[in-house]
């Protein structure tokens, strides 16, 4: 007697359902995405208790007739794709034709659709289709989900709480906002609204719409293109970083994905504009070649692989690079709107004790700039020194108001453009030690290093075999900081001995100068004199990039008068 035999449809669908929809968040992405393929351009998202009670979408797209609003719930019949080849063309967000009968035969579903004179109403209970029967000529469909995973218990008890699944499906209908703001989208709970877009098709007044004006408003513009990609979108200014990725929203030809190497170009591109474990803001799509995307990785459909990932990779790395570099200026301190609601707030109090000579005007339009490359802002300053402040941040002013500088944040800096000129550079100049500086290592040390070797050797050092897993530094650079030769170089080696078999130089030039930057640079609590204040304010508008440290951190920021003025109510206005 036969074992082997071909499952129900119905089991097929529930099946199939483990994949589609995990969450309520999963039943209104497939809902949503449909109305999008349907051209709708006004899309409601209604729930109750967050969706674990009801989901209803209603939009105003094409409809259906009678008989597709029954054919819809057949698995894999779908309206996109028709032939092999349609894989490779797909320019809609559904095209495998599983998700409503996978939604249905774990659900209970009222469709109401019309596309003509007379609607349809279909009531779904399980997978087996309870009543048809017709409804009223609104065009547009409307579809409500109830009782969701009632015959899947398993399923079931895996959903989350109503905040938990409300705000996965919030953050999804925000980013599907994003990648459609020709679509007016509205998401509401318990009848409460949440989300409300107008459709206006501009992207900066739905980023306003969803994120609010204080990101908004400090959102960089992007456009770039190049054989094979063309990107669109903004990004945000380093002043304004989330703790996690999820504000990373990008989208492939207007579909909403997750794709690491997308992520890592954006995060790259941030490097040294920002601390680790800090992500921007970013809203960026991505047009291309459908046949250089394949979206037909999982039922999601929102993990996807794309060829020439390099080429991509590059486009977004260097426009993201160049957008921060062009938009860098002295960030204030305080906003007017933050200026209205502070009640006790003091000025910084200034310790001048330690401090040498009279007060000195420091007038950076003076210095040599043959090495200035693009500090207009901070170049153009004239500013007066005035003393340090808690040991830590230098007081200037101007007619314009007070500026503090960290002065651990800008020695960094000026230390990290110093380290990374050096090792950029073709001509390495080496010192001879009189006495050489020995390193010893652990066995597994030891072999790390020893394949990684040649990395050291390029940087200009020379050594030798010392006994057991220990080596002799013969000559070292020039330009490691005098006093601390062997500190700079056991750092060095600490970062050769992490590296993996994807050795990335520029990655690795730019963690030596940050480590060395940081390390070598003045500390908190430490106090300056005028002369050596003078000496770092020279330095510093040397810099290529003088306005924040290679962590991300501010190295200057700007009281103004007016802002002064708010905090201590002189100016009530």
């Amino acid at each position: 007697m036969s074992v082997i035999k071909v499952m129900s449809e119905n089991l097929a669908n529930k099946i199939a359902a483990g994949e589609v929809v995990e969450k309520c968040a999963s039943v209104v992405k497939e809902l949503v995405e449909n109305s999008i393929d349907a051209h709708a351009t006004n899309i409601k998202v209604n729930l109750i208790k967050g969706g674990l009670e009801e989901i209803t979408v209603i939009d105003d797209g094409w409809g259906m007739d009678e008989d597709d609003a029954l054919m819809a719930f057949q698995r894999h019949a779908t309206s996109k794709i028709y032939k092999d080849d349609d894989l490779y063309f797909i320019d809609t967000l559904g095209f495998r034709g599983e998700a409503l009968p996978s939604i249905a035969s774990v659900s209970e579903v009222v469709l109401e659709t019309c596309q003509n004179e007379v609607g349809t109403r279909v009531h779904i209970k399980g997978g087996t289709i309870i009543n048809k029967e017709p409804s009223s000529a609104r065009i547009g469909t409307k579809i409500t989900i109830s009782n969701l995973f009632y015959n899947t218990p398993a399923r079931l008890k895996y959903l989350k709480s109503e905040p938990t699944e409300l705000a996965n499906t919030t953050q999804y209908i925000e980013k599907l906002a994003l990648a459609k703001p020709n679509i007016a989208f509205s998401l509401s709970n318990n009848g409460n609204m949440i989300i409300k877009t107008s459709g206006s098709n501009n992207l900066l007044k739905t980023i306003h719409e969803i994120y609010g004006l204080n990101i908004s408003s400090k959102m960089l513009e992007i456009n770039a293109l190049n054989d094979d990609f063309e990107i669109k979108g903004y990004v945000c200014k380093p002043e304004i970083l989330k703790a996690s990725r999820s504000h990373l929203v990008t989208f492939v030809n207007g579909r909403v994905i997750r794709n690491n190497e997308i992520n890592k170009a954006i995060n790259d591109a941030y490097y040294t504009y920002k601390p680790d474990g800090k992500y921007p803001v970013v809203v960026i799509n991505i047009e291309t070649d459908p046949t250089l995307v394949d979206v037909n990785i999982h039922p999601t459909k929102q993990d996807v692989k794309i060829s020439k990932i390099d080429s991509l990779y590059n486009l977004l790395y260097q426009t993201i690079k160049k957008a921060l570099y062009d938009s860098l200026l002295i960030p204030n301190a305080v906003s007017n709107k933050e200026a209205d609601e502070i009640k006790d707030k003091f000025i910084p109090i200034t310790d001048i004790s330690n401090l040498e000579g009279k007060q000195t005007t420091f007038d950076f339009g003076e210095m040599d700039n043959d090495k200035v490359v693009k500090n207009e802002d901070f170049k153009s300053l004239v500013l007066y020194p005035v003393g340090l402040c808690l040991g830590t941040y230098i007081v200037c002013e101007n007619d314009e108001g007070i500026y503090l500088l960290d002065q651990h944040a800008a020695q960094e800096r000026v230390n990290y453009e110093n380290y990374l000129e050096n090792l950029k550079n073709d001509q390495i100049m080496i010192t001879d030690l009189l006495i050489p500086i020995n390193i010893e290592f652990s066995q597994s040390e030891y072999i790390k290093f020893l394949n990684h070797q040649n990395v050291f050797n390029d940087m200009g050092f020379k050594w030798e075999e010392f006994g057991i897993n220990t080596i002799a530094i013969k000559s070292h650079p020039t330009w490691l900081k005098i006093g601390y030769e062997e500190e700079s170089i056991r750092k060095i080696i600490d970062l050769i001995i992490t590296l993996n078999g994807d050795f990335d130089p520029i990655k690795f030039r730019e963690n030596v100068a940050i480590t060395l930057a940081c390390k070598m640079a003045i500390k908190a609590n430490e106090h300056i004199s005028m002369l050596e204040i003078e000496g770092l304010l020279k330095n510093l508008v040397k810099c290529d990039n003088p306005y924040n440290c290679p962590h991300g951190r501010p190295t200057i920021i700007k009281f103004s008068i007016y802002d002064l003025e708010k905090m201590f109510k002189r100016a009530m206005n």
